[in-house]
């Protein structure tokens, strides 16, 4: 006995109700992975699982727009007439769409340059904060108690399919049927869809603006997820180091485009009376440094693009600081030292890099910006600055290098992060 193939209307309906789960648990993971608390929560080898997680769902997703596919002329024949649902189609197929191919190049990020990826994490954005709202809206005013018309005011079912043609008094002298003056100029139903319109606007528009600011004005977003602005500094470091002329005229740089601060540690704070920089291990002359002598070291300048492997980017920065080949020329290296490891000032984040990739001249051991000291969540006083690879090899905070033998798996790369991590160009 064959089985009979599912009409149309029931194909359609599944697959919007596999759809909604798919964009639900798509706004789930995908705002857990940015959001700081819980990516310290998911610290533990958790946060790439949910990566991939997002990942697959993604794919689920466009399977099922593939699927609707064949069934779309169909639907929209069907809907010919109807305004609403023509446009709600267009909005979810456009949103989806969107989604879709960002989340591609965002996906596979080494495929593409960074301008790409930097334009793919902006839309990504952008289309989560109008349509995640969009699509709460839209399911809570379908519910069924949101749908349910309102009481007829005629008590009579036989009076249903009446349309009163005379005067409200005069129906009540002669009719058996109750009547009422009619519904006020807002129903029930166009009341809670306005709460719940209200309600969302209330609760994301704060948020939307502050991403709005992060990604396009001038202002970066801390831990809390709040906004401050650039010259308020936790750390305590004084004297100021003196910048160079080249750090000052800002020559052929000035950064353009805007930092995203992500931590999944507390931020650390330091004071330049306890701050120590130091470099050790596999060297011939071990050193170490107070902030006074370290920013009497001789420094250079030099323009380059901040890339972060979840697709921003920072165009042009001017980095002044101490080349890292200098410093370890400096140090002198014994036979045995193979690898370079990098130590940040909050105790969990480390990464290496090979001596061959340590000596590139444009390795930097920055601590100005702009002409400007290196501010506590950029990184500062003291960053790495590795211009040719994705930002988690630019380890924030650093406070010690140490020269070893063997590799030593960084910190990220134990959580499924590549070790090496060249950007495409």
């Amino acid at each position: 006995m064959s089985r009979r193939k599912p009409g149309f209307g029931k194909q359609l309906a599944d697959l919007h109700r596999w759809n909604g789960w798919i964009v639900l648990l798509l706004a789930v993971t995908g705002l857990l992975l940015p959001w700081d608390v819980v990516r310290g929560w998911l610290d533990g080898h958790f946060r790439n699982p949910v990566k991939q997680l997002h990942i697959i769902l993604g794919v689920l997703s466009a399977v099922i727009l593939f699927l609707y596919i064949p069934l779309m002329k169909k639907h929209l024949k069907q809907i010919k007439k109807r305004t609403k649902q023509k446009g709600n189609l267009g909005f979810m197929v456009i949103l989806l769409v969107g989604w879709l191919l960002s989340g591609i190049i965002l996906w596979q990020i080494r495929r593409f340059p960074p301008q790409w990826a930097n334009g793919a994490i902006i839309a990504h954005d952008l289309l989560t904060w109008i349509g995640v709202p969009y699509i709460i809206f839209h399911s809570l005013t379908r519910l069924k108690w949101m749908k349910k018309p309102e009481r007829r005011s005629i008590k009579s079912s036989q009076a249903e399919d009446v349309i009163p043609t005379r005067p409200n008094h005069e129906i009540a002298a002669h009719s058996n049927v109750s009547y009422t003056e009619r519904s006020p100029w807002i129903n029930r139903r166009q009341f809670l869809k306005w709460s719940v319109g209200a309600a969302l606007t209330v609760s994301v528009a704060p948020s939307f603006f502050r991403w709005m600011t992060t990604s396009f004005g001038g202002t970066i977003t801390n831990v809390t997820g709040t906004t401050k602005d650039i010259a308020d500094d936790a750390n305590l470091m004084l004297p100021n180091p003196t910048p160079l002329p080249d750090s000052v005229n800002v020559i052929g740089g000035g950064a353009k485009g805007y930092f995203r601060v992500y931590s999944v540690t507390p931020l650390p704070t330091f004071d330049s009376k306890t701050w120590k920089f130091s470099i050790d291990g596999l060297v011939d002359i071990p050193s170490a440094w107070n902030w006074e002598s370290f920013i009497k070291m001789a420094r250079t300048v030099q323009v380059s693009d901040f890339h972060c492997v979840t697709g921003w980017s920072v165009y042009k920065n001017t980095w002044e600081g101490i080349p890292l080949s200098v410093m370890l020329k400096q140090a002198g290296l014994k036979p045995s030292a193979k690898f370079v490891k990098f130590y940040s000032g909050d105790g969990v984040y480390t990464d290496t890099l090979t001596l061959e990739q340590a000596d590139m001249e444009d390795v930097l051991v920055a601590v100005l910006h702009d002409g400007k000291p290196i501010h506590r969540d950029y990184g500062g006083p003291v960053r790495l600055i590795v211009p040719k690879m994705y930002a988690y090899k630019s380890v924030k905070w650093l406070n010690r290098i140490e020269l070893i033998d063997k590799d030593h798996i960084g910190y990220w790369e134990e959580r499924g992060y590549d070790t090496d991590a060249w950007v495409k160009t």
